[in-house]
């Protein structure tokens, strides 16, 4: 909100419904003026994300600028179609379950305060998204998904030009991503393929690799100033986990990184070993495709290597992936966790009470450790490397099934009766050792044992509970 001549002024809205709200001192005093452009004069920019709507520019008050800003505008005018740059399957986005809020990287990572949060799932203005895809890179599960292009359109375009450029003869590929309004300098060497993108940030982790995995020898990532501060975070980020990644399979810490074009020239030197390219598609699915690329790595790694790679390497927290963890003197079985994962890694033993796990399907949201009612699970980021104890589950916890004193039907776990038999110690209804023994009892025996029970019956007359 600021203040222009006494009233307070806030512009909402985007190219052709614009909102300006102006308020005086008292709140009747309320004035609304709809826009179709907006042209602001600020000292200070009414609207401060990154990336402006489209038809609202911010410019000092000077004749040039002004002027210039005014020309922009004037090619505003019309029928425009807006194209949509996402698609978004709210059944495996982990922003929240139950009223918990676990993951927000997509609404912190966007720079045109284009999403917002619905409690249980996200919600995308397609009028102020701009399409510059930080989103889906940021997200652990694929939920939301850059389309203009596609993932797997961008590894089909890579994997041909890595293919055709090796069978013309060509050695030590460098892929070099650039955005639109960054330019490749006038001059490179030949072995550099620049792979021009909408957005820096529209390609991620699973990009990165698969271009490894297709025989290039070293992937860079053309910078510049006009990259926003939580996009560049964003980036960052999945760079520290890639080359965690990389180096825990014994490759150099180097082979994907970000830079800026004066230093583009020293940084074209071949930082991967030569591998045999791999040929796997986009599945469609962002997790499979990382994982695919990170298998065809660590395979060769494995027959390459002297030393055996490890089987795991710990990530930085933030990662996407990890393992979870029970603490086996504080976890009821309750199954909340389970009913709560997002990403169905926490899963049910369906006739045996146990809580299985499967570690290629955890995002690290922490919507588990948010969830427990006990405390009893927690998070940690690591890339487990086998591919086959990765992909099948185990058990994190499990307990024999507690039977019912009365008709022997398994109906909980000793945990959950021990801890019903804790709380409810102190209370009138389960003084007696009848009572007690009730709580001991499925559902179905401990009705009947109520109505058996002449001292329980009494309690319930005297208490109003039923009538003669």
């Amino acid at each position: 909100m600021h203040r222009i001549h006494q009233r307070d002024v806030q512009v909402e809205g985007y190219l052709g419904n614009f909102l300006i709200t102006l308020k005086a001192g008292s709140p009747d005093e309320v004035e609304i003026v709809k826009a179709d452009l907006v042209l602001d004069l600020s000292d200070t920019a009414l609207l401060s994300m990154p990336l402006k709507p489209p038809g609202y520019i911010d410019c000092a008050p000077t004749e040039s600028a002004m002027q210039s800003a005014i020309d922009e505008l004037g090619q505003m005018t019309g029928t425009f179609e807006k194209p949509k740059y996402f698609e978004y399957d709210a059944s495996i986005c982990a922003h929240g379950r139950s009223g918990i809020t676990a993951c927000r990287r997509c609404i912190d990572v966007c720079p045109a305060d284009a999403i917002s949060s619905l409690r249980e799932s996200i919600a995308v203005n397609p009028n102020l998204c701009q399409g510059g895809g930080a989103c889906a890179s940021a997200c652990p599960s694929g939920a939301i998904r850059y389309v203009y292009p596609s993932a797997d359109d961008t590894l089909t375009l890579i994997r041909r030009l890595l293919k055709v450029y090796s069978e013309e003869g060509g050695q030590d590929a460098i892929v070099v991503f650039h955005a639109a309004e960054t330019e490749m300098p006038t001059s490179y060497a030949s072995n550099v393929l620049p792979v021009f993108i909408e957005e820096l940030a529209s390609v991620g982790i699973e990009i990165w690799m698969s271009a490894l995995a297709y025989g290039a020898r070293t992937v860079l990532l053309l910078d510049d100033d006009r990259v926003p501060d939580q996009v560049r975070r964003e980036l960052k980020r999945q760079l520290l986990t890639s080359t965690e990644i990389l180096v825990g399979m014994g490759y150099s810490a180097d082979a994907i990184r970000l830079i800026d074009s004066q230093n583009l020239a020293s940084a074209c030197q071949p930082e991967m070993p030569e591998l045999k390219p791999a040929t796997f598609a986009g599945s469609g699915n962002k997790r499979q495709t990382v994982f695919m690329a990170i298998d065809v790595l660590y395979e060769q790694a494995l027959a390459s290597a002297d030393k055996q790679p490890p089987l795991m390497v710990t990530l930085t927290p933030g990662a996407a992936f990890g393992e979870a963890i029970i603490n086996a003197s504080t976890c009821t079985l309750c199954m909340s966790c389970v009913s709560a994962c997002p990403g169905k890694a926490l899963q049910n033993g369906q006739d045996v009470p146990q809580v299985l796990f499967i570690e290629s399907l955890c995002l690290q949201c922490g919507m588990c450790t948010c969830t427990c009612p006990e405390g009893a699970i927690s998070i940690s980021p690591r890339m487990l490397f086998d591919r086959e104890q990765r992909s099948h589950s185990r058990s994190l916890y499990e307990e024999p099934p507690f039977c019912c004193v009365s008709c022997g039907k398994a109906f909980a776990t000793k945990s959950v009766i021990d801890n019903m038999m804790k709380k409810l110690s102190g209370h009138w209804m389960f003084t007696g050792e009848r009572a007690k023994q009730r709580l001991m009892m499925c559902e179905d025996c401990r009705v009947v044992d109520v109505i058996q029970d002449p001292e329980m019956m009494e309690k319930d007359l005297q208490q109003g509970r039923i009538t003669h």
